[in-house]
């Protein structure tokens, strides 16, 4: 059986097409005449398949207890349909949920497939346009109301320190590839700027190149929106850091009216995300650890650096 991802993880689960085809099958009669294929994807949790031309399977790839991913699956779903028409760029929308079955041990799910290219095969970087839309998004998802809800304290979006740990880990697995003792001196600036004065706001998360949709320099979607939620304003700054050279992060910074802590945040989480990403995907997914590797440059050639 043909596995269609590279093994990230050392308890990733295998997902083969054929298994894959038993159950949407099995499980969705309606799109048993539609073909199953394998997405080259360079996605670091879900193995993905499309169903036909406007369908997407998403497979988890770690283990897991099957009620507790299921309930991350709905709540993703949920944030989707939350997210869905309140920008003018498209992303997916939850169609169904699966179940386990022969060959696959945890539920997954189906989604709209978004076509288009993503920035980490389409470079944006110095598309001052593309900045422009990279804030209106971010604009968008910022006025989402948040109903009371607060950041859950789970990974990146809350304390800065709470990373300490992590980072840790990171600095001890990076001694062959990275400049560690610079950047350590960097994290233990970074790691001690305040919250601002401002409350959580709805938030992407992730706004990593792969998960952002390009065409002639310009924005035309996001994907894996299913971690929308209530954390740190400055979260999704991470996007000008992981994607912009500096003319036009300049401008997404002015279009967006950041302070300088609110910018030295978002500083300060695309920092810890690409840190892990820059090690613990190096033979992986190089992809991955060439954008981390990226980002930190950046930053440590930004002349505003704490």
């Amino acid at each position: 059986m043909k596995l269609i991802v590279v093994q990230m993880h050392a308890d990733q689960l295998t997902v083969a097409l054929e298994t894959v085809r038993g159950l949407v099958d099995e499980q969705f009669p309606r799109w048993r005449g539609l073909p199953v294929t394998g997405v080259a994807s360079r996605g670091t949790v879900n193995a993905i398949f499309r169903i036909g031309d406007r369908l997407a399977a998403r497979f988890p790839l770690r283990p897991g207890e099957v009620g507790s991913v299921r309930r991350w699956l709905e709540s993703e779903a949920e944030a989707a349909r939350e997210l869905a028409g309140r920008t003018r760029f498209r992303t997916p929308e939850p169609v169904a949920l699966g179940e386990p079955g022969t060959g696959y041990p945890l539920p997954w799910s189906v989604q709209t497939w978004l076509p288009g290219v993503v920035a980490a095969e389409e470079d944006p970087g110095e598309s001052v346009a593309f900045a422009y839309d990279l804030a209106e998004f971010i604009r968008g998802v910022r006025a989402v109301d948040t109903r009371g809800r607060t950041f859950n304290g789970k990974g990146r979006g809350g304390d800065l320190r709470s990373r300490d740990a992590w980072m840790e880990i990171c600095f001890e697995n990076s001694g062959r590839l990275l400049d560690v003792p610079r950047l350590r001196r960097e994290w233990n600036a970074l790691r001690n700027l305040p919250r601002g004065t401002a409350g959580d706001r709805m938030t992407h998360g992730d706004l990593i190149p792969g998960n952002v949709l390009v065409s002639d320099g310009r924005l035309t979607g996001i994907i894996d929106v299913g971690g929308l939620g209530p954390a740190d304003p400055a979260l999704d700054l991470v996007g000008a850091w992981h994607l912009l050279e500096p003319g036009p992060r300049q401008a997404f910074r002015d279009v967006l009216g950041c302070d300088d802590l609110e910018w030295q945040r978002g500083k300060a989480w695309a920092f810890e995300q690409a840190m892990g990403a820059a090690w613990y995907y190096v033979e992986s997914n190089p992809a991955m650890s060439e954008m981390g590797q990226r980002t930190l440059a950046r930053i440590l050639a930004d002349t505003s650096s704490t």
